[in-house]
């Protein structure tokens, strides 16, 4: 088996622990490799692109972060990934450290699949883009931007309307995300559904919505100035809406397989890791 490790190296605890891991790996009779720091730490090398698409298997080393930055690009190349988590939360990576001695049973095949759906976003309209989510695609108001407003159209019926910060348009798996933190529920990764969250919005009508994922949603707003308005996935890209831009989201082509050793293990990890905070 030829499993290629993802580590944050800003991390020293995340450096430490994939010695440790390879160590074991190793010993099982896995052929393991490292991606460049420098490779990892922003867009994908080609060098990296190859190295992935030769893997059998991704271990990302660090936080959720860590491995939403790489979910896409093991999407891409239909890669497995299993997350070991030396962050805080960590819902996405399901083995702690503490945990390694599981390690081996990748080699021997004692593992599970989780398949977890994604969403594409795009920008129609004079800004192009597009990318593909496996937590969330958010629209929020700008710096110093008052509130805006938001209509949102689900196969192009106008389904709710309001006024405030933001709308995150959520994945299952990314319903424990910053969906969570707004007031959206926390859905079963495996529910094929898409999740929309109001941010702080300025009525009392207007909780948070799940549609089917084969809806497509489109999000238009308004009364915000060039740049008072930014759309980014996953946390990263952050990209300004001109006035007359319409985000499109649907379900997208690419999944992730996430590697678990357990049965559930997202209520394990709500369990363990939110019920307490």
């Amino acid at each position: 088996m030829k499993i290629l490790f993802l580590v944050n190296t800003a991390k020293e605890a995340a450096c430490l622990c994939a010695q440790r891991a390879e160590e074991i790996l190793t010993r099982a009779g896995a052929q393991c490799r490292h991606c460049a720091a420098s490779a990892f730490g922003g867009a994908f090398s080609a060098q990296a692109e190859q190295m992935l698409a030769d893997c059998d298997l991704a271990v990302t080393i660090g936080g959720d972060g860590t491995l939403l930055h790489a979910a896409a690009q093991a999407a891409q190349y239909e890669k497995p990934v299993l997350g070991i988590n030396v962050g805080r939360l960590g819902f996405l990576a399901t083995m702690e450290e503490s945990e390694l001695g599981q390690l081996a049973r990748l080699v021997r095949g004692e593992y599970l699949l989780d398949r977890r759906m994604m969403l594409s976003a795009s920008i129609e309209g004079a800004t192009a883009y597009h990318s593909d989510a496996l937590n969330d695609v958010v629209v929020s108001k700008g710096a110093g931007t008052n509130t805006i407003h938001f209509d949102i159209y689900c196969d192009g019926t106008l389904v709710n309307s309001y006024r405030g910060d933001g709308v995150i348009v959520a994945t299952p798996t990314g319903s424990t995300a910053y969906s969570l933190s707004a007031g959206g529920p926390i859905l079963d990764a495996r529910i094929g559904g898409i999740l929309v969250t109001p941010i702080c919005a300025h009525s009392l009508n207007t909780p948070p919505m799940v549609f089917s994922a084969d809806r497509s949603l489109r999000i238009v707003t308004s009364d915000h100035e060039e740049g008072g308005a930014y759309l980014s996935t996953d946390g990263r890209d952050y990209i300004a809406l001109g006035k007359k831009d319409e985000i499109m989201i649907g379900l997208s082509e690419k999944s992730l397989s996430l590697v678990s050793f357990l049965e559930a293990d997202q209520f394990r990890a709500i369990d363990k890791k939110l019920k307490g905070r």
